[in-house]
C-alpha cells in the first residue's frame, strides 16, 4: 500500500520566483512519513552504532535496509522465521530496501552483467551467486519492506574498464545501461505482481550524465506506472556541478502525483538542492560514516572533532542542537544525562573509544532529520525561500 499527497508547494512571492519544493505525506503499510524526509541507512538491519531507541527519540520515520547484504547474511531463511525485517530488527516504522544493484555494480571485476542478471563472487566467502530482477523481488518480498526498489544497473560516471585512464562513460555505454535497467524494471514489476507483494515498488531513473537519456528513462518508467520514482546514478564520483545539472534537469520533470526519491545523496547542501528540485526522500551513509571519522555536521558548518583546537573546548558540538550528544536528556526525576563537550568528544576520538562514533552518529543523524523538519515547517509557513537563504548563510559562517 502507498498513498501520497502534496500538502503545500513553494510559491513565488515578490522577487522570489519559488521552487519545485513541496511538503507531502506518504502513507505506507507500517506508518505515515512526512516529507521531505531523510532516511537513515541500516545496511545490515541496523543503523551502525545507533540504538533503535535513539532513532525513535530523534523522530526517524523510515529507515533503509540493504537487500544484497541481508541476502548474504543472515540469509532469507533466518529473516523468514521472523516474518520480515521489521520483527527481525524490532523496528515498527516503515522500511525501504534497495535492490542490490548498486552493491553488485560496486564489486567491479568480481561480477559479470548479462541480460539475465548478474553473476558474481560473494564478497563474504567467494561463493558463485546469481542475482536477477526476479530474485531481487523475491528477497525483498521476504524482507517485507514497505518500499521495494527495482533491480537496476547503476550507470557509473567512469566506466570500470576505463577508470584508470580517467575516461568518462560514453553516451553509448550509458544508453545501453539505461535500456537494460528499463527492461529489468518491467521484469521486476511482473515478478512483484506474481508474488502478490502488498507493498510499493519504485522505479529508478538512470541515464548517467546525459539529460536526453534521463528523459528517455523517465518516460519508460512512467509507461510502467510505478507508484514512486527514484533518481539513481548520482553521487557516484561525478563533479558536483554535473550532479546538480542532472538533478535540476530531471527533478522538476518527475510525476507530480508520486513520491520522488534521490538515492544516496548527500551533504546538507545537496539535500536542500534536492528539495528545491522536487525531491521528497533522501538517504546517505554520510551522517554515520563521517561520524566514525570524527566529522560532525552543524548549523554553522562542519566540525572535525579530532583537530587539536577542540582538546580543551568545554562547549557542545552545536549549541543550537537539541540532540542527546549536545544537550543531554532530562529524566522524569529531574536528572539530566548526556550533553557532551567538544573536549570530551575529542578525547573519545583520540582514544578510539566506541562511545565517540556512537555519540557523533546520534548528533549527525539528528542534524539531518532536524534539517528536513525545519524544511517542512518552512514550506508549511510559506517561507522556504527565506529559509534556504539563512541556511546557506549559517553554513558558510563556520564554527
Amino acid at each position: 500500500m502507498l498513498t501520497f499527497e502534496t500538502l503545500k508547494t513553494d510559491p513565488a512571492s515578490g522577487a522570489y520566483l519559488g521552487s519545485f519544493a513541496r511538503r507531502g505525506r506518504l502513507t505506507l503499510n507500517h506508518g505515515v512519513v512526512e516529507t521531505p524526509i531523510f532516511m537513515p541507512v541500516g545496511t545490515y538491519g541496523t543503523v551502525k552504532g545507533v540504538m533503535p531507541s535513539s532513532l525513535h527519540d530523534m523522530n526517524a520515520q523510515i529507515i533503509l535496509g540493504n537487500t544484497f547484504h541481508l541476502w548474504l547474511r543472515p540469509g532469507m531463511d533466518v529473516i523468514k522465521q521472523f516474518g520480515g525485517l521489521h520483527a527481525f530488527e524490532t523496528w515498527d516504522k516503515p522500511i525501504l530496501t534497495d535492490s542490490g544493484g548498486f552493491q553488485v555494480w560496486s564489486l567491479g571485476d568480481m561480477r559479470k552483467i548479462s541480460e539475465e542478471g548478474v553473476r558474481f563472487a560473494s564478497p563474504v566467502n567467494g561463493d558463485r551467486l546469481f542475482l536477477t530482477p526476479e530474485i531481487s523481488m523475491q528477497i525483498q518480498t521476504v524482507l517485507n519492506s514497505d518500499i521495494v526498489m527495482q533491480f537496476d544497473e547503476c550507470t557509473p560516471y567512469l566506466s570500470v574498464e576505463k577508470k584508470t585512464k580517467g575516461q568518462i562513460t560514453t553516451e553509448r555505454e550509458a544508453r545501453d545501461s539505461m535500456a537494460l535497467s528499463l527492461r529489468w524494471a518491467q521484469r521486476c514489476q511482473t515478478e512483484f505482481a506474481n508474488l502478490e507483494n502488498p507493498n510499493a515498488l519504485f522505479g529508478i531513473v538512470q541515464g548517467g550524465m546525459f539529460e536526453s537519456l534521463r528523459d528517455e528513462s523517465l518516460a519508460g518508467l512512467e509507461d510502467l506506472n510505478f507508484p514512486g520514482i527514484a533518481v539513481g546514478g548520482l553521487s557516484v564520483g561525478e563533479p558536483k556541478e554535473d550532479m546538480l545539472r542532472v538533478l535540476q534537469h530531471i527533478g522538476p520533470k518527475l510525476p507530480a502525483n508520486k513520491p520522488h526519491y534521490l538515492m544516496g545523496v548527500g551533504t546538507p547542501e545537496d539535500l536542500i538542492a534536492g528539495v528545491q528540485n522536487g525531491i521528497d526522500m533522501f538517504d546517505c551513509v554520510m551522517p554515520t560514516r563521517n561520524a566514525r571519522n570524527g566529522h560532525l555536521f552543524t548549523r554553522f558548518g562542519d566540525v572535525k572533532v579530532r583537530n587539536a583546537r577542540h582538546k580543551n573546548d568545554p562547549g557542545p558540538i552545536d549549541a543550537t542542537c537539541t540532540c542527546y550528544t549536545c544537550q543531554g536528556q532530562t529524566h522524569a526525576n529531574g536528572s539530566v544525562s548526556g550533553g557532551f563537550s567538544r573536549a570530551y568528544m575529542h578525547h573519545l576520538d583520540r582514544c578510539n573509544e566506541m562511545l565517540g562514533p556512537m555519540l557523533a552518529s546520534i548528533h549527525n543523524l539528528h542534524y539531518f532529520l532536524n534539517l528536513m523538519q525545519e524544511v517542512r515547517v518552512a514550506l508549511e509557513n510559506g517561507r522556504f525561500g527565506d529559509y534556504v537563504t539563512q541556511f546557506h548563510t549559517d553554513r558558510a559562517r563556520g564554527v
